[in-house]
């Protein structure tokens, strides 16, 4: 973790010190559920992208105008082995990002340029079930070591009970930025209006409008938020963000362990390269890099001894060394706050964590992603990260890994994605942060699923032309399979209680994007579950269904 940070804090001096070549072309940011991000991944699955970063988003339309340039530039030498598909998608890739596919390529931006509604999206919802609680406590077993043979017995500690908080939000709809939707009809409505000033300077707001049925039976609830906000100052390797944005660290596409867009969205300060850093030495020796430091603060919970309002910083570093192979290095931490003092913690533990002076809860590791051209560049991806830390390791693992097939067959059309998660027991869970653990607004930073969990995540997608999509979807998620306590009528830790069961959910999705006038897609979506144990409680069972119809402008 020191080693990523000190990298991190060495690479922003050094950019200081470059001029020109870093601040190419300031630019707003494409939403995480954008279907950008699978035309990019097409593109890469025909060989004609080699230096995209997966590990890090969202991507800048900057960024993915400097991979569609890419993408051109090897299509002109790889015409004729290049099916018609790949020429479509380049095509629609061009027209959702037109002032950064031009200027990246023919010339100056203007001194002022604006644009009052650059993308919109209006959904209806109708969700006839309720979301699962993931409130109870869970069983630490302690005495870990890393990747379970390191370091020895690096918790040598009695084992205990620990609490898991927060809510699922909206059944078959995770990674939502927040967004929850009650049982019954609701609509959303969101539009994008964004700003430039020369080359240096982008800024966007995105107005939410939402209105859903209260929950309990109450009134329904009318809302007019700020979904995004921000300011970005910079480009290329060196870019300022100010505002309120979504962000993910790792390769995964269903989920992450340390960082995805299922809360709310942060108000951050956030210094990162929104494309990969154009030094050449850098380039030289480590290949493509890219990296984010993010700092934010969460809202006050909590009252009396248990009130906090804890600091965050996030940090990545991902690297590119070639063709086929991306490495990254994650860190997030809740850091100090009400209830909080760092004035008695040493260096080791403000540093390192896990020791008896920490005030912070800390989740670290790595990811990897492998591209293999001779299978059709079909990539395997994995996420390692530790919810603790003792003597360097963080450990007491959880995992993210996966299998992304972008050509089922040689014409493109047809893709598969697979991606399993492992969560453990104590994931999300920390005694400095006794009321909410790792969530914010209620819900879980990382990982949707949230801790103690095992998913298996299914996706077959066929595409009849680029803008015509349909996808089918199978998700299995068991939660209590570790870590399970006896407990009280209310769902609190009894040791003359009754056990918890195992709950164990079944999905499926069934998705159909198409085009519906000019620039507008419309994307109908259908899914159920059966839910067997609903909250580890034996014998309760579920169904959920929800309904989705959504409009989307140029986004």
């Amino acid at each position: 973790m020191v080693k990523i940070g000190s990298i991190l804090v060495f690479l922003v001096f050094a950019l200081f010190g470059v001029t020109g070549r870093c601040w190419a072309l300031a630019s707003n940011n494409i939403p995480l559920d954008s279907p950008i991000y699978q035309y990019l991944d097409k593109l890469a699955g025909f060989d004609l992208i080699d230096t995209d970063i997966r590990g890090l988003k969202p991507y800048s339309k900057a960024e993915a105008a400097r991979l569609l340039l890419e993408a051109e530039s090897n299509l002109a030498r790889k015409e004729e082995v290049i099916p018609p598909f790949a020429f479509d998608l380049i095509k629609r890739v061009r027209e959702l990002i037109p002032r950064e596919a031009s200027l990246k390529k023919d010339g100056a931006a203007p001194l002022f340029d604006y644009n009052l509604f650059s993308a919109a999206r209006l959904r209806y919802i109708y969700l006839d079930g309720e979301p699962r609680s993931y409130n109870r406590p869970a069983w630490d077993r302690s005495h870990q070591s890393a990747f379970g043979f390191i370091g020895g017995d690096l918790r040598d500690q009695p084992g205990g009970v620990v609490h898991h908080y927060g809510t699922e939000g909206t059944p078959l709809m995770e990674n939502n930025e927040g967004v929850t939707y009650g049982d019954g009809n609701s609509a959303e409505f969101r539009w994008s209006m964004e700003g430039f000033v020369s080359d240096t300077i982008s800024f966007l707001v995105e107005p939410q409008v939402l209105t859903t049925p209260g929950g309990n039976g109450g009134d329904r609830e009318n809302d007019l938020d700020l979904q995004k906000g921000y300011l970005k100052i910079g480009s290329g390797g060196l870019e300022l963000e100010v505002g309120r944005d979504e962000n993910w660290f790792g390769p995964g596409r269903r989920g992450a362990v340390t960082l995805t867009n299922n809360a709310k969205n942060f108000d951050i300060v956030k210094l990162s390269s929104p494309e990969p850093i154009d030094v050449p030495w850098i380039k030289e020796h480590l290949g493509q890099v890219k990296y984010s430091l993010i700092f934010s603060r969460f809202d006050e919970t909590g009252a009396g001894e248990d009130r906090r309002q804890p600091y965050f910083i996030g940090m990545k570093l991902a690297v590119k060394p070639n063709s086929w192979f991306e490495i990254g290095g994650n860190f997030v931490r809740q850091e100090g706050g009400p209830g909080h003092s760092n004035k008695d913690t040493s260096l080791k533990d403000f540093i390192f964590g896990g020791g008896n002076t920490d005030v912070s809860n800390t989740i670290a590791g790595i990811d990897l992603r492998f591209r293999l051209p001779w299978l059709r560049n079909t990539e395997i991806y994995g996420e390692y990260a530790g919810e603790d830390s003792a003597s360097f390791w963080p450990f007491i693992e959880s995992y993210v890994a996966g299998i992304y097939i972008p050509r089922l067959t040689t014409d493109g059309k047809n893709d598969l994605l697979f991606e399993f998660f492992y969560g453990t027991p104590i994931l999300y869970t920390d005694h400095n942060y006794p009321v909410t653990g790792y969530t914010y607004h209620g819900m879980t930073v990382g990982h949707s699923q949230g801790g103690a969990a095992i998913e298996f995540y299914l996706r077959y997608s066929h595409w009849f032309s680029v803008r015509n999509n349909l996808a089918l979807e199978f998700i299995r998620t068991d939660r209590g399979h570790e870590g399970r306590v006896t407990v009280d009528a209310d769902g609190r830790f009894d040791p003359n209680g009754v056990m918890q069961a195992i709950e164990k959910k079944h999905a499926g999705r069934v998705s159909w994007t198409l085009p519906l006038y000019g620039d507008v897609d419309m994307n109908l979506l259908y899914g159920i579950e059966k839910i067997k144990n609903v909250d580890l409680v034996a014998g309760d069972d579920r169904t959920n269904q929800l309904f989705k119809m959504e409009l989307r402008y140029r986004y």
